[in-house]
């Protein structure tokens, strides 16, 4: 089924949820008007629409194939990324002076939505060449900026990010690949690394691996892991290409999904380059930090990786409901004359609501984030760059964990409302499932971004970010309590059912966060065997917020226009719907979080390790 960019929902969510017009504000986005966004997300839509979107049942039938060390990607791949990479969309959000376009990440962030949703796999290679290029330009020298950015954000060159190797996985301190310093500054790496995305292919003319290594005098652990440059063509300072570097591709990994995505065992030193034996590598800053070098390009791939659940959940939404509309059986629970087609029994009804009402909850946290990520980084008030930096650092969790777990769970739905036909491939419902499935485990698993929300998003500042946006949440309430006043009938009883489960969602949220902050110290492990629900918790009752704050912005456009638009009545509905059927799953994470003491324990009297 063709994918149609929801343009008009990215606009609302922008508009009224993420505040577009106060970061347009921001000093370095003066000369970005509301105009030129509409001309930006129009345009992203027909590309994304025209060239991308019909990659995504070709790659399926056709994935990337891999032939004495090259790979070769589905037929229209290379085609697309060049128009891609003509038509600016590598650098919307980099500066300007590298080549970029320098849009504020607000207005980036539903470019990149809108591809992944077009196609998850094709959007994979520019969305780690968006992780590099952040990591050079953050602590990468002022010569290795010049010599591989420009080209990176030009997209005639791509990036990746190798980390994971057979015997290390999410525990980084066993890394094994070696890198020895040569006489000339640079260094020999040897070593192999796997679930390489993009880590060969024939989308551009070079690709620039940034790579965890150790060097022989490193102290052990994660504390000794250096990051390196290492391009498959070596690359002089004007940025002409060279010899054919000692990295390899060994083979490709055979996915359950994103088949389109050419995941590569990559080899360094076998000694089949023109180089020698080791692949020639740069240090990027310091040796012993590459870790938390890495981590600038993991945070920006963890929030575009939420992004992809977002994107995911609306195309899936879309060809749910397409199908639900047009598939007659049976007759209307109330009696009908005739068959009637599936989406009017109410329990498709009910599955196509939820379907819509996470994604439009996700997509409007994670905008929510950029908005606050941009604050963080342009706002004239230090006190505010602060304030919104914490916001976005505690959301970025939230965004990837809960928006991917999401997606599982509409892509599921997806298929259920297809009925047997969601299962045959030819309907195209089972190919979203197999893509999410990827999504809460790939940049970090879900428990990795629940540790990271629990511990360095809310032990570390006494919970007071948490606690910030429970303040900002019950502002929300009695801007809910007061519409609940002036409702009519047909409005009142879904306004006064969403403000009684955000109250009881706030609090259920607000005695999780300070059972965190009262056990840590005496009961770490149950602290952390309920960190999943907390995310969870985190996403369900902030996913409420924005939803309440969409109710509230859909009334007073109604109430301003004469024509009763139905765009705002239909979003209206679903906000409700979000308040009577997703807000009340609050109580039950809260109480998993508070009962996380009971878990750890029945894990140690099953003998589970």
């Amino acid at each position: 089924m063709p994918f149609t960019p929801p343009v008009r929902d990215i606009r609302f969510a922008l508009d009224e949820l993420a505040g577009l017009a106060d970061v347009l504000k921001l000093p370095g986005f003066e000369e970005i008007t509301p105009d030129l966004v509409d001309a930006i997300l129009e345009e992203n839509a027909r590309f994304v629409a025209e060239v991308v979107g019909p990659l995504n049942d070709k790659a399926e039938r056709q994935p990337p194939v891999c032939e004495n060390g090259s790979v070769t990607t589905t037929p229209g791949y290379a085609q697309a990324f060049r128009q891609y990479a003509e038509g600016g969309w590598q650098g919307l959000q980099h500066p300007q002076r590298w080549g970029g376009q320098g849009l504020p990440h607000l207005v980036a962030a539903p470019a990149g939505e809108n591809i992944q949703a077009a196609s998850l796999a094709f959007s994979l290679c520019p969305m780690l060449t968006d992780g590099v290029i952040e990591a050079l330009l953050t602590v990468g020298s002022e010569p290795q900026r010049k010599q591989f950015v420009p080209n990176l954000i030009g997209g005639k060159w791509t990036g990746t990010m190798n980390l994971t190797e057979p015997q290390a996985g999410s525990d980084l301190a066993l890394i094994s690949t070696r890198a020895v310093r040569q006489d000339d500054g640079s260094y020999r790496l040897t070593g192999q690394k796997i679930f390489i995305t993009y880590g060969e292919h024939d989308l551009a003319e070079n690709i620039i691996h940034l790579v965890l290594a150790r060097t022989p005098d490193a102290p052990a652990g994660v504390k000794g892991i250096s990051l390196f440059i290492v391009p498959k063509f070596l690359v002089d300072d004007a940025g002409n290409l060279g010899k054919r570097n000692d990295v390899w591709c060994a083979s490709l990994e055979h996915k359950l999904g994103i088949h389109g995505s050419p995941t590569a065992v990559l080899l360094y030193g076998s000694g089949k380059g023109e180089v020698g034996e080791g692949a020639v590598g740069y240090l990027v800053g310091e040796q012993n930090r590459g870790l938390e070098y890495m981590f600038i390009m993991m945070n920006a791939a963890r929030y575009s990786v939420g992004q992809q659940g977002i994107g995911v959940s609306e195309r899936a939404t879309q060809q749910a409901l397409a199908y639900a509309r047009e598939r007659i059986q049976g007759r209307a629970v109330e009696g009908s004359a005739g068959p009637v087609s599936i989406a009017h029994h109410p329990d498709v009804q009910r599955m196509l609501l939820t379907m819509r009402a996470l994604t439009d909850a996700a997509r409007a946290v994670s905008y929510v984030a950029a908005a606050a990520h941009d604050k963080g980084t342009h706002h004239t008030d230090a006190e505010v760059r602060s304030r919104n930096r914490a916001l976005y650092e505690y959301l970025v969790p939230v965004v990837k964990g809960f928006s991917t777990e999401s997606a599982v769970e509409v892509a599921s739905l997806g298929v259920q409302v297809h009925g047997g036909m969601g299962f045959i491939e030819e309907t195209g419902a089972a190919q979203h499932y197999r893509d999410a499935r990827i999504l809460p485990i790939y940049e970090g698993t879900t428990a990795i971004q629940a540790n990271d929300l629990v511990g360095r998003k809310t032990l570390r500042d006494g919970g007071a970010t948490a606690y910030a946006i429970v303040a900002a949440m019950r502002d929300t309430l009695k801007a809910v309590e007061a519409e609940v006043a002036r409702a009519d009938e047909a409005d009142r009883a879904g306004l006064r059912l969403l403000r009684d489960n955000l109250d009881q969602a706030i609090q259920a949220y607000e005695h999780a966060v300070g059972f965190i902050l009262e056990n840590a110290s005496s009961n770490v492990r149950a602290v952390f065997a309920g960190s999943v629900p907390y995310l969870m918790l985190a996403g369900t009752v902030l996913g409420g917020w924005q939803m309440a704050r969409a109710a509230l912005a859909c009334r007073r456009k109604l109430a301003a226009r004469a024509d009763a638009d139905p765009f705002y009545r239909h979003k209206l509905a679903t906000a409700l719907f979000y308040g009577a059927h997703i807000l009340p799953r609050a109580l039950a994470l809260s109480s998993a979080v508070r009962s996380s003491d009971v878990a750890d324990a029945c894990a140690a009297q099953a003998d589970i390790a």
